[in-house]
């Protein structure tokens, strides 16, 4: 898919939360491919690693390699999410869904720096 910076800049950072909560889950489901296994044992740590706490935790990591526009659009992110589920604390989820928006706005901007942030979070198997 290829926008325009402007269509990418004219997203909202729901939009960008949306596309990017794809794009991480896909991202983790490659990583968790090998070796072969149960599909529902693949299925487990995939969910373990996209649930919003985990994906907070991740922002912490992060934070230190950000730039200043990533952090903005983190925080961007982060103060357009809504209450979410009643499971997860208001402020996990819009950490997670400040997550999400910064993976959407990079991948559909820059994926060889999305691939750069991504490298570096620890997904322990």
């Amino acid at each position: 898919m290829a926008l325009t910076p402007e269509q990418i800049n004219s997203l909202s950072p729901v939009a960008l939360a949306y596309i990017g909560d794809a794009v991480y889950e896909l991202f983790v489901r490659g990583l968790f491919l090998l070796p072969p296994k149960r599909i529902q044992v693949f299925h487990q740590q995939v969910v373990n690693q996209v649930r919003a706490e985990q994906q907070a935790h991740q922002v912490q990591r992060l934070l230190p390699l950000l730039t200043e526009a990533e952090q903005d659009l983190l925080r961007r992110g982060r103060n357009a999410s809504s209450r979410g589920p009643r499971r997860v604390d208001s402020q996990i989820y819009q950490q997670a869904t400040g997550f999400e928006a910064l993976i959407g706005y990079l991948y559909l901007s820059d994926q060889a720096r999305l691939m750069e942030l991504l490298s570096g979070l620890d997904l322990s198997h």
